[in-house]
């Protein structure tokens, strides 16, 4: 059987929204939302009935049947961490993604809220697949070298895990079978080990870690922070740094890697060098991981917006070719990921995992 999906992605002034048929794309649309408008809501999920309104009017215009789909599934921001996989939308998914209970205010959270809606009025199941806040790591990995002060995990878990996929069915391996470090290279970088279908370490996107980005600042020495800390006149500032004005802004005023690229290659030496250091870091932490995965590593799977410059693919290829082979997939699955989460369950492939409102991991664990 052939199942009919819409999947919805909420972006800051905009909503993803696409249409698959099995794996065929029928349609993707990026609804764009009046920035303006969007201020006047004081919460994330004060925005619900304004966005699906321009939704449901941009399908109209599309002459999409809503009542045609199997599942609606929608990007499933505000939980708490979560093991990967597929899970049905419930009262205390929904509670969650609408208060953001992971402390994250982001318009991810209205995925699951927009899709539970479509898919109540339709009779039809709601899923989230692989939320953001996604965590399967190792205890090692959370360790820190101060006691009681941990490492969390935030990454492009969805597309991550999406190609890792996509690359296993293409060579006809399983996910599960092998291992692989897996990189998002876009606006922010994350870098994954992936072991066995698990995606066991990575660098926390949010909190500063890993290679700098075209908004981040990535890993700092704690010291040097600190120093920065005391000079910062607002701790918003700071914060700032790690997700909106780090890296390629806080060197060089733009958050767009064509244009700094293009200034490194016009004979701009600070813009080469910023760029040659992202690059250096980039596969700094790819070699990390590699160690991670005991050396034993079948791929290097690269996505994300900036794997469409091959100049970029090349270094990391000089760089890291000699852990395993390299393979490029530029852009994001993110529409299709969500799509073919639905789909594996619908047909029996995978189980739906119920979201219980509990982390999947806590303090206590090694505390107690």
């Amino acid at each position: 059987m052939t199942y009919r999906i819409l999947v919805i992605n909420p972006g800051s002034t905009s909503t993803k929204v696409g249409a698959f048929e099995g794996e065929k794309e029928l349609f993707s649309v990026n609804v764009s939302h009046d920035a303006e408008k969007l201020k006047e809501f004081a919460t994330v999920s004060d925005q619900l009935p304004y966005r699906k309104e321009t939704i449901l009017h941009a399908l109209d215009e599309q002459g999409i049947d809503l009542s045609s789909f199997d599942a609606f599934v929608g990007r499933g921001g505000g939980l708490l961490a979560v093991e990967g996989g597929t899970y049905a939308v419930n009262d205390i998914l929904l509670d969650h993604a609408e208060r953001g209970a992971n402390g994250v205010q982001h318009p991810a959270q209205l995925g699951s809220q927009l899709a539970n809606g479509f898919a109540s009025q339709y009779g039809k199941p709601a899923f989230v697949v692989n939320p953001p806040d996604t965590d399967e790591l190792v205890l090692e990995a959370r360790m820190t070298g101060l006691k009681g002060v941990y490492r969390n995990v935030h990454l492009h878990a969805l597309n991550l895990k999406e190609t890792a996929i996509r690359h296993s069915s293409a060579h006809g391996w399983k996910y599960e079978d092998k291992n692989y470090i897996v990189c998002h290279i876009g606006g922010g970088i994350s870098i994954s080990a992936h072991r066995k279908g698990k995606m066991i370490d990575g660098n926390d996107i949010v909190g500063g870690e890993g290679p700098m980005a075209p908004t981040r600042c990535g890993a700092i020495p704690a010291a040097e922070m600190i120093k920065y800390c005391m000079k910062a006149e607002d701790l918003n500032e700071v914060k700032n740094v790690c997700m909106k004005t780090g890296g390629f802004v806080s060197h060089l005023g733009t958050s767009d890697a064509r244009e700094v690229n293009a200034m490194a290659d016009s004979g701009n030496a600070y813009a080469k060098l910023v760029w040659d250091a992202m690059l250096y870091q980039i596969v700094k932490y790819i070699g990390a991981m590699a160690g991670v995965l005991h050396g034993q590593v079948d791929g290097i799977l690269l996505g994300g917006g900036m794997v469409h410059n091959k100049d970029l693919v090349k270094a990391i290829e000089d760089g890291c070719g000699w852990i395993a082979p390299v393979s490029a997939y530029p852009g994001e699955f993110e529409l299709e990921a969500m799509a073919a989460g639905a789909i594996r369950v619908l047909s029996g492939e995978e189980q739906p995992k119920t979201y219980t409102g509990k982390p999947r991991w806590s303090p206590s664990e090694i505390e107690d």
